[in-house]
């Protein structure tokens, strides 16, 4: 399983623009500087953010972009749906079926369950976490995203990252 670039990215942007103090919010060249992306790319993953109604345009001169909600309201699991998808949905057996119009396993499939259960768990951990969980230095932001991963599976040893 990979995490896609613009999963990585539109999460960047929109931890971005939620940490911006400036009320106009930031704009695609200042994003697309603070980042180190194309504006081009910035405009693409800033308009999906903002058709899944997570941020906010502003006008004028000095326009930018804003969050719509505040960042407590975020959540991420929404966030990395509307960016990249599930990692299983209702759908991912009719788009798998192989060279055939059906798939050969569709009526008794054991990955299909093991898809599922793994989809039920990043759900179960990501519909606890929101925006500003991330809005803080990497070692806060893990001592909270590690408090909330005890609370989904309380008995789950945690690894420490390299």
């Amino acid at each position: 399983m990979k995490i896609t670039a613009q999963e990585e990215y539109g999460l960047r942007i929109l931890l971005r623009i939620a940490n911006c103090q400036d009320a106009e919010g930031m704009s695609i060249p200042q994003i697309s500087e603070a980042e180190g992306l194309s504006s081009h790319y910035v405009a693409k993953l800033t308009r999906l953010l903002r058709m899944e109604g997570f941020i906010n345009s502003t006008a004028g001169y000095k326009g930018g972009y804003v969050l719509a909600n505040p960042a407590r309201e975020i959540n991420i699991n929404k966030v990395l749906k509307a960016l990249g998808g599930a990692l299983f949905s209702a759908a991912f057996c009719g788009d798998h079926p192989g060279t055939l119009k059906l798939c050969v396993n569709s009526v008794d499939c054991s990955t299909r369950s093991l898809w599922q259960m793994i989809q039920s768990r990043i759900d179960q951990l990501l519909d606890q976490v929101n925006l500003s969980d991330l809005m803080h230095a990497e070692n806060k932001t893990g001592e909270i995203l590690q408090q909330l991963i005890r609370q989904v599976d309380p008995g789950i040893a945690i690894q420490p990252q390299d």
